[in-house]
């Protein structure tokens, strides 16, 4: 069934998801109590394969997508006919919101979507605020634009309400224990106590250092995310991962921990830059390499949509991966069983150049973009996709307008040495995210020949790809 106009305008809750059970051939039973709105499949250990989920019809009723023709082009006019069913009324645009829930027992949350929440939904923020005490962290760029919209629909009506705020400076190169202190001082300033609700506001950089604070605040306070880029409402700020990054490797200080709601205000996305719209945009690509094949194909048809800010379009990209985000996040919350995993898709590459370039000359997507071409690169190399699947990937990425090709000071020896101590590594083993299969299948393994990595690495420093 596909997603009509009055659906859209509708609030996604676990009440609409398929009551069929996750599953996985590296589980040997159930996830997480709450429901899960897609079958995870899985031919080999490690392995996950969206398309056999989509023939069994294990979408959400809202998004179901009819069973994907054997030719490319008819699984890209399905997807794109689905998202244009998608589209509502003009003159309604203004009243849509949608709830993507991530279902983790006492600890669940909902993710608010939609367009002047900031604005015209001030009880969403209000709703999730249990104190009397907030402390908002931001950047010195989305201050000038969002701090005060943001203050007044937390106070609006209650003025025992007080609500403080610290704002950071802007950039992956800041995302330091030196930096989130600013805002444990700013707390113990305040005399905030354990009742406080710590919101971040801005894109992933504030979002992992305002919850990895909020964690470790007189041990645990509360946390809720209002993230302002493309990167931040698709990825990051849904999962609880926080932390900061460390010179011998990113994000290797941190915490799991989290909110007590993510609200995307859509509105907050036409004043990013269009380099900030691209990197997020690499995320959403990645949701369609590894489990959802009809959104890849949808992406193919609509990136122009995409980059020129459509609103639709953008709306239903955003819930989109947000479902396949929260449904990864409540089968396997801190990555016990590998299939957390598969959504770092490219990072082990991209975090490598993220660091060996130093933080902050490339965007987290941009790396990451990098990193899923040349993860396709080795995949094929090995077997495992069709040159098609490879081709297609690159394809996409360059149409967003981001980075394929590695960058010149990138070589061999420092990829392997910074890929050495990704978070991924065990018992001193390389631990890789791959495609395998068909389109929107991937597999976590160390189980692969080595001399194929070495020519993936050798292939992408030498500047042979293009």
């Amino acid at each position: 069934m596909a997603l009509s106009g009055k659906v859209a305008s509708t609030a996604l809750s676990s009440a609409h998801h398929s009551s069929r059970e996750c599953a996985s051939a590296s589980f040997s039973g159930r996830g997480p109590a709450a429901p899960c709105s897609r079958r995870v499949i899985s031919q080999t250990p490690a392995q996950y394969s969206s398309p056999a989920a989509q023939r069994q019809g294990c979408m959400p009723s809202t998004l179901l997508l009819p069973p994907a023709a054997p030719r490319r082009s008819a699984r890209a006019a399905a997807a794109a006919a689905e998202a244009a069913e998608a589209s509502v009324p003009q003159q309604q645009e203004d009243l849509v919101m949608k709830t993507v829930d991530v279902s983790l027992g006492t600890r669940s949350y909902p993710i608010y979507i939609g367009n002047g929440l900031l604005q015209h939904r001030p009880e969403l923020f209000r709703k999730h605020v249990p104190g009397k005490k907030v402390l908002v962290v931001t950047n010195e760029n989305i201050a000038k634009i969002y701090l005060d919209k943001t203050v007044q629909a937390l106070t609006g009506g209650d003025s025992q309400l007080s609500v403080e705020s610290v704002i950071l400076p802007d950039g992956e190169d800041f995302k330091t224990l030196d930096d989130v202190a600013r805002v444990w001082d700013k707390a113990l300033q305040s005399r905030m106590d354990r009742g406080t609700t710590f919101l971040a506001l801005g894109g992933g950089v504030v979002g992992d250092m305002c919850g990895f604070a909020a964690a470790c605040y007189q041990r645990g306070v509360h946390f809720i995310q209002v993230p302002t880029t493309v990167m931040a409402q698709v990825d990051s700020s849904v999962g609880g991962k926080t932390g900061v990054n460390h010179p011998l490797g990113k994000n290797m200080i941190g915490a799991f921990y989290q909110p007590r709601a993510v609200l995307c205000d859509t509105d907050t996305l036409t004043t990013l830059p269009d380099r900030e719209l691209a990197s997020g945009i690499s995320e959403i690509v990645k949701y369609g390499l590894i489990r959802d094949a009809p959104l890849f194909a949808w992406l193919e048809e609509n990136m122009e949509k995409l980059m020129a800010r459509d609103t639709v379009a953008t709306a239903y990209a955003i819930e989109r991966s947000c479902i396949n985000k929260a449904e990864v996040v409540a089968a396997d919350e801190r990555e016990t069983n590998d299939l957390r995993a598969t959504l770092n898709l490219g990072h082990t590459f991209g975090h490598a150049i993220e660091t060996g370039t130093g933080y902050g000359t490339l965007l987290h997507g941009e790396a990451v973009s990098i990193g899923m071409v040349m993860a396709a690169d080795m995949s094929y190399r090995l077997g495992w996709i069709d040159r098609s699947i490879l081709d297609r990937t690159r394809a996409l990425l360059q149409r967003a307008r981001l980075p394929v090709t590695v960058p010149p000071e990138m070589t061999v020896d420092m990829f392997k040495s910074l890929m050495a101590v990704d978070k991924k590594v065990s018992a001193g083993k390389l631990r890789l995210i791959l495609l395998k299969g068909p389109l929107g299948s991937c597999v976590v393994t160390g189980d692969f020949d080595a001399e194929k990595l070495d020519e993936t690495l050798q292939h992408f420093c030498s500047g042979d790809a293009k």
